[in-house]
């Protein structure tokens, strides 16, 4: 008994121990940080040596952004034609989000869903009102909005089309990108997305894009849920659409009793020259996912629109995230959306793109074979020489970057470098 009741007390001491050892272990790592500026190739090497080495950035170390502009260490300028993959269409840093995350967060930024608190129900009448859904399931990161949207399908699949359990089918396209979580990478034909990352979720299955033959012919199994599609395709080089694509998506759809997920991560909120993409050809998908611009870039917000008839298949306890729907993240949310309306950022996208593409337009054909997008989601393409394509989009890459313009390469893309200058429609730039 009493070794039972000494040992609670000899564990504190010990815990004790462990944590001023691992308090001092800190302070002395801490101690050893560089003093004075930091250096751009300080920047890369500590990375290559700390950090997982899953992404392999341009050379440059930024630490400043504002509006259209980003600053490196040394304090160079350049264009930003990335935005974030469009989680910055607002501009870096946009006074009014800043201010509202600001003000949020010096009052309440989290209370768990196991609370009620008072900026989630705005923010919940606020976007169903502006995208003219029921309701909305908020989340933080794009991949959990598509794994949102998956498990709505599904039980509404059983509860509501009256597919056997466990049975329920989901279609995607080819070259579709929604995230790297396991179910994001069972449907994707990207080799670096899925190999060695296997097995894989069951019920997906993959037809080409922007082929509605191949999904009439899928969607005659009974057994199918839902469609998920971008309506352009970002990571895939912004591969865009036939016109009429969209609305034959929705045509069938509705005949044979499938849901229509359009998800509008990259394409929404005012890049494509649209609130959404899919208002280009006014279709109304059954479930909208949305984020990355939802933030402004200042903090992960994303969210799942669809009607009740989807919506209320899940009940209390079937689905949910910590941070989902916390006052900060809908406060910020807010705050970003009404940017891109007052300041007309879709109509701005439009014009801008269009400029952009013509003056793109106007480069060497013997470098450039192909211009594409709509708005300012846009990609240009490199053509193949008898050197390996991707080390060409990686050194123009780099070459803009010495011109102080950020525009990536796409190590995925063999040929294509698909980029944003959705930041143009910040200011106008021409």
């Amino acid at each position: 008994m009493f070794s039972k009741l000494t040992r609670p007390q000899s564990l504190a001491v010990l815990c004790r121990g462990v944590h001023a050892s691992l308090s001092s272990a800190t302070s002395v790592a801490t101690k050893k940080t560089v003093q004075g500026p930091l250096s751009s190739d300080y920047i890369f090497e500590r990375e290559a040596k700390y950090g997982a080495h899953n992404y392999h950035p341009l050379p440059v170390a930024l630490e400043k952004g504002k509006g259209i502009y980003v600053w490196d260490v040394e304090g160079r300028k350049y264009f930003d034609f990335l935005s974030a993959y469009s989680a910055v269409n607002q501009g870096h840093c946009h006074p009014k989000i800043v201010s509202a995350l600001k003000a949020q967060s010096e009052k309440l930024t989290l209370t768990s869903r196991a609370f009620y608190n008072d900026v989630l129900g705005e923010y919940e009448e606020f976007v169903t009102k502006m995208f003219n859904y029921n309701k909305v399931l908020p989340m933080n990161t794009g991949v959990e909005a598509g794994e949102t949207a998956c498990k709505l399908a599904r039980k509404w699949a059983y509860v509501v089309k009256g597919i056997p359990k466990y049975k329920a089918k989901i279609i995607f396209a080819a070259g579709n990108f929604w995230g790297r979580t396991m179910s994001a990478i069972s449907s994707s034909t990207d080799p670096s997305s899925y190999d060695g990352f296997g097995p894989f979720m069951p019920g997906f299955e993959v037809i080409p894009y922007n082929d509605l033959p191949a999904l009439e012919r899928a969607l005659q199994d009974p057994n199918v849920a839902a469609f998920m599609v971008e309506p352009i395709q970002g990571e895939a080089g912004v591969v865009v659409p036939d016109k009429g694509y969209l609305t034959g998506v929705r045509d069938l759809c509705t005949k044979h009793n499938v849901l229509f997920i359009a998800d509008e991560i990259q394409t929404g909120l005012a890049r494509t020259g649209k609130m959404l993409a899919v208002d280009h050809e006014n279709v109304r998908p059954d479930i909208i996912l949305l984020g990355k611009a939802l933030s402004g870039g200042l903090y992960p917000v994303s969210a799942v629109l669809c009607d009740d008839e989807v919506m209320l298949t899940i009940k209390p306890g079937e689905h949910g995230s910590t941070y989902g729907g916390n006052p900060l993240a809908c406060r910020v949310a807010i705050a970003a959306l009404e940017v891109i309306e007052e300041e007309d950022l879709a109509k701005n996208a439009e014009r801008m793109g269009n400029i952009l593409r013509n003056e793109l337009m106007k480069t060497p054909s013997d470098i450039v074979t192909c211009v594409r997008g709509k708005g300012l989601l846009n990609a240009i393409v490199i053509r193949e020489t008898k050197d390996l394509a991707i080390f060409q989009v990686r050194k123009t890459s780099e070459e803009l970057r010495d011109k102080s313009v950020l525009w990536p390469a796409r190590d995925q893309v063999t040929a294509a470098v698909a980029a944003c200058a959705q930041v143009w429609a910040v200011t106008g730039v021409s």
